[in-house]
């Protein structure tokens, strides 16, 4: 046995931002565990996180870019990999025009030090005029509720858990995602907290979720209505007298617009619809407001349903009229130490929003913040005409599995003449590349979170380097995305001047923040992402701004801090935030008001029988982590959970196999009979179905489960902002 050393990273997998403590023995984890004197997570660790080097030694990961030579692949050079990419793309975009050529941004790209800060270079720079993401199956809808009430899609106020005492959790389960637009660790143990300080937390939720289990109410209800209670919720605080916008009253539009919209939704017209009675809806509403601290928090079971923008919106609206905004305790704007790319503001949004500024060629989908919902791709590339797709480059994804309508992705993409991929296994989606271009792992480069710390709880700060160095010249996904972008250019693959693009793309981040780019660049001997985040950290509230503040801060004074630095809890800062046209926070934007007379229609629709909604489990992270054996092995975690009054009406039974058909598609799943479902809605996990040829992923192929997009609609997206709908999807059960 070597000597064992011990180097702290943070956890990279999910918004929690664990610090880790990884003990290395002859250059391979022998052990990862919480690092408790963190300053963020305090030792607190999710099964997850312990598998980093397992990620990490996975024979399976790529190690060296692979080319497709007919069905089988050649690892080749980093030179003749992106030599090859010029050779596919190039030609292509001769022929075609680069609006042949798309990209598709999956969700790990917002965990990687790297593509976090540098997608947008790709995106920019290559001329694709258009990509599609993750973010329409995620979280467009509180994207666009965001744009429209305070002027950046990217500004998301987030529930100060650690000082509330009342907490509404409404399709979230932080039990599995440990937190989803929102960073805070050990979640569970604050509903403890709350408890212990004599709070309560409820979670609104068709499932009796682990977090559910953990609270002290769960209320069920029907998939797809929560805009229908908040809107009750609403008429109620009206109704009642129980408004009170707190200090926010000379900064806030649209109250009197939203009175009057909420008076036909009553309690009583929404509960049948809800399925929950009108008393406990009027109920809620007093409870929020006669609290002194209480919080709202919706997430992606609100976004990813039929009416998606108007339910993450009334979370917001509610938390406003109950005075629970902009103050401690309530629904608050982070204050990162680095503020994130993600604040910078976009130069399509400066004159305010306008949706449908174009149509998708084939369905004809309004674009909503520069993009078309993702399942449009698959007929973009299959149906041949003017503007046809025939390029494709993928970045940290695996739509094949996440997409909706999945099975005609996976039949599309061959029809390319040109793929590539930037990831670091061959899954089901870059099985079909020409070129695949793999990253670093996660232990191979240093990290500090980009995006997550504007969720985050807690204004803190954590540098980690690399735990292992990477061999000597592979390139970091900063520069792959570089080169990529600089081809797509029409540059030759040989003749990419890596370090010059880098310093314009860093001069013109600089100019944002009003200094001098050669001043600024002259700090510096090298680029990259860490350049980046120190420029971050300067120019952030907190930075030094090169000398202007002598005692603030920098990268280097963070580093020195090897467990992180806390500069404490968030404070009250809707002033910074605001950038709307009007300068106010407009309560009742028009766009999202007009959709609440097709709000109102859906009351009088009769229930469907049987819908589908999707759960993630604490050991999964989508299609992530299924080829890590620790994970999957044991009781099956791909089944079809379903109440024991409708197992028993569709003559299905517990660890039988079921036949479950949507309109999109069929599959075939074990059943898992629990009344932790309500009656009328079943259960599948997203992120299954590594049963496809051609990939290598040993583990996961061990442990296919299905594929629960088979079953989703292609078409079906919330209206108003183009997120796929999968939660509420109409299926009928049978026997195998």
């Amino acid at each position: 046995m070597g000597e064992r050393v011990t180097k702290l990273h943070t956890c990279t997998l999910c918004e929690a931002m664990c610090g880790l403590e990884i003990h290395i023995e002859d250059d391979r984890v022998a052990l990862i565990r919480p690092d408790r004197e963190d300053v963020w997570s305090h030792g607190y660790i999710c099964p997850k996180g312990t598998t980093l080097g397992r990620l990490h030694d996975d024979p399976d990961r790529l190690r060296r870019p692979v080319v497709r030579d007919g069905t089988s692949w050649r690892e080749v050079t980093w030179p003749e990999a992106f030599e090859r990419c010029e050779q596919l793309l190039q030609p292509v975009i001769e022929e075609h025009g680069i609006g042949a050529v798309t990209a598709y941004v999956g969700n790990p790209t917002a965990h990687n030090f790297s593509l976090s800060r540098y997608v947008g270079v790709l995106i920019a720079m290559s001329g694709i005029p258009m990509i599609y993401s993750s973010g329409t199956v995620d979280q467009w809808p509180k994207n666009l509720s965001s744009l429209l009430m305070y002027g950046n899609m990217w500004s998301f106020p987030v529930p100060d858990v650690p000082r509330t005492d009342l907490w509404v959790i409404m399709g979230a389960n932080p039990e599995a995602s440990k937190g989803s637009l929102l960073a805070c660790p050990d979640l569970l143990g604050q509903i403890d907290r709350i408890r212990d300080a004599g709070g309560r937390t409820i979670v609104v939720d068709p499932r009796r979720t682990g977090t559910a289990e953990r609270a002290d109410e769960w209320i069920p209800i029907v998939p797809g209505t929560d805009a229908a209670l908040l809107m009750a919720v609403v008429h109620v605080l009206f109704a009642e007298g129980l408004v009170d916008l707190g200090g926010l009253g000379d900064v806030v539009n649209g109250v009197s617009e939203l009175a009057e919209h909420s008076k036909t939704f009553t309690p009583e017209a929404v509960q049948d619809a809800c399925g929950v009675p009108a008393e406990r809806i009027r109920r809620l509403a007093h409870e929020l407001a006669g609290t002194e601290r209480a919080v709202v928090y919706g997430r992606i079971g609100l976004c990813n349903q039929e009416f998606g923008t108007v339910a993450s919106w009334l979370v917001d609206v509610v938390n406003i009229l109950t005075r629970h905004f902009d103050v401690p305790g309530g629904l608050m704007f982070p204050n990162p130490v680095a503020w994130s790319m993600s604040s910078l503001p976009r130069a399509d949004q400066s004159g305010g929003f306008e949706a449908g500024r174009w149509h998708s060629r084939v369905r004809g989908a309004p674009e909503v913040m520069g993009q078309v919902p993702v399942s449009c791709l698959a007929e973009e590339i299959d149906t041949p005409g003017e503007g046809q797709l025939k390029a494709l480059i993928t970045v940290a994804g695996n739509p094949v599995i996440s997409a909706p309508e999945a099975a005609r992705l996976d039949a599309a993409l061959p029809m390319l003449e040109c793929m590539i991929s930037v990831d670091n296994w061959i899954n089901e989606t870059t099985r079909h590349a020409d070129v695949i271009l793999p990253g670093l792992s996660p232990l191979e480069q240093p990290h500090y979170d980009d995006l997550l710390w504007s969720l985050a709880v807690r204004s803190a700060a954590k540098w980690n380097d690399a735990v292992f160095a990477p061999e000597p010249g592979r390139p970091a996904e900063w520069e792959i995305l570089i080169r990529l972008a600089a081809i797509c250019g029409g540059t030759k693959a040989d003749d990419v001047d890596v370090a010059a693009i880098d310093d314009g793309f860093f001069s013109a981040i600089v100019a944002t923040k009003g200094l001098d780019p050669a001043a600024v660049l002259a700090h510096y001997d090298q680029g990259g992402p860490e350049r980046l985040t120190d420029f971050m950290v300067r120019t952030g509230p907190w930075g030094d701004r090169y000398g202007e503040n002598p005692e603030g801060l920098n990268l280097e004074r963070i580093k020195e801090h090897a467990h992180g630095l806390d500069l404490g809890p968030m404070v009250p800062r809707l002033d910074e935030i605001l950038r709307t046209p009007s300068g106010r926070l407009e309560l009742a934007p028009a766009y999202i008001t007009a959709d609440l007379e097709r709000l109102r229609t859906r009351l009088a629709r009769p229930r469907e029988p049987l819908v589908l909604v999707s759960r993630r489990h604490p050991r999964s992270k989508n299609s992530w982590m299924h080829n890590v054996s620790v994970l999957v092995t044991g009781k099956d975690r791909c089944t079809l959970l379903i109440h024991p009054e409708d197992a028993s009406a569709c003559g299905v039974a517990d660890g039988l196999p079921a036949r479950v058909t949507s309109e999109s598609g069929t599959i075939e799943v074990p059943v898992e009979v629990s009344d932790e479902m309500m009656p009328g809605v079943v259960c599948l996990p997203h992120g299954w179905g590594h049963d496809k040829p051609d990939t290598r992923m040993s583990v996961a192929r061990d442990h296919p489960g299905v594929n629960n997009n088979l079953l989703a609609p292609g078409y079906l997206v919330d209206e108003i902002s183009g997120n796929a709908v999968v939660n509420g999807i109409p299926v009928a059960v049978a026997p195998a």
